[in-house]
């Protein structure tokens, strides 16, 4: 048929013409249904884990490495929401007039951000194993250690997203080329696929070695101690928090993994390209459901959080305030970058009982 030629210069329809992808188009009501929804779930995206990375930078309750870890975890996610923007009007009709590059962008966004996340859940993982089998609530980690582990988190998935526009495609083999992934080789899904399974594995026997490590010392605990109990089991909290985001993480993921896997491995009964747009939704549900997991799982994150909404709504009633009523603001009116007086004095309580369970 096509021999080893390569097509480059083809729009995108003639890679879904090769893969069979004739019937799955979008129609004008779908289109502007799923455009006007996913704006709405992306908007929430962009300024949830917006909030989450600012919360953490002014609070200084959270200056230790766990929680710049999280906030990394929360740019992951922030650039799923870009990706997701993306995607969302450049899908149906518009993805088959895109170029070889406008796709390699479209889903090299995609790939950067899920390999972002995954990367960050295992370097948490990592972290909350270091601190929990020394008992602490966090990890002895330096800000260049932490800062050196944030570089080579972006790195290696900086790189994931661009492999397959480094070569590993299927434009110069149209035979290997793949039904969900019109110009990816079936042979990069397979790798893809299951290095991330692996992964996965990997953080649930990390978290499984914790869990039992926890409970052998908390039954310890309480023989031998009764009034310090509560003060020794301050690392629970944190590790239940990355705990649930990981679990909706391989949730949301778990599946559509498989299917790249099934579809990598050219399983024409299986009939990928039905779930292709509701494995798209989980994959957004994944990125709207994470600051909702911290705000509800961290009572100081969420206290953060309305501190900071507090303080963009001071500012707007001050910008909108004549000069005739302008005065300086009380120390109950801070702009919520520093805790009330009332919160401060519970801060030295709190520091050593961090988010008791």
């Amino acid at each position: 048929m096509a021999g080893n030629q390569c097509f480059y210069d083809k729009e995108m329809h003639f890679f879904y013409n090769n893969s069979n992808q004739t019937k799955d188009e979008w129609d004008n009501t779908q289109l502007i249904l799923v455009q006007v929804v996913g704006s709405l779930f992306c908007c929430f995206i962009l300024a949830s884990n917006a909030m989450v990375i600012t919360a953490i930078v002014t609070n200084r309750r959270f200056h230790y490495p766990f929680y710049y870890l999280l906030a990394n975890l929360a740019a992951s996610d922030f650039l799923a929401g870009i990706a997701y923007v993306y995607l969302m009007f450049n899908t149906g009709e518009a993805s088959r007039k895109l170029t070889v590059n406008g796709y390699f962008i479209r889903q090299g966004l995609l790939d950067t951000s899920l390999s972002a996340s995954l990367a960050n859940l295992l370097v948490i993982a990592l972290e909350r194993y270091i601190s929990v089998m020394n008992w602490k609530v966090h990890s002895n980690l330096t800000k260049r250690r932490v800062t050196l582990l944030i570089v080579l988190v972006w790195a290696i998935s900086i790189f994931m997203g661009a492999v397959p526009s480094l070569g590993w495609n299927c434009i110069c083999n149209l035979g290997d080329c793949s039904q969900l992934a019109p110009i990816f080789s079936r042979s990069y899904l397979i790798f893809w696929s299951v290095s991330n399974l692996v992964v996965f594995l990997v953080m649930v026997c990390i978290y499984t070695r914790i869990y039992i490590y926890v409970k052998r010392k908390t039954a310890v605990l309480k023989v031998h101690t009764s009034g310090s109990i509560n003060r020794k089991r301050t690392p629970i909290k944190l590790i239940k928090t990355v705990m649930a985001v990981l679990g909706a993480f391989v949730i949301c993921w778990t599946p559509g993994l498989v299917v790249l896997l099934l579809d990598g491995l050219k399983c024409e009964q299986c009939q990928v390209m039905h779930f292709k747009r509701w494995l798209l939704l989980l994959a957004v549900l994944n990125s709207v459901m994470n600051p909702c997991i911290y705000s509800y799982k961290d009572e100081e994150m969420w206290a953060t959080f309305k501190n900071l909404i507090r303080c963009v709504g001071n500012g707007t009633r001050r910008q909108r305030s004549s000069k005739a009523n302008a005065r300086p603001l009380s120390s109950g009116q801070d702009t919520g970058t520093s805790q009330p007086p009332s919160e401060e004095a519970k801060g030295e309580e709190e520091e050593r009982d961090i988010l008791k369970t």
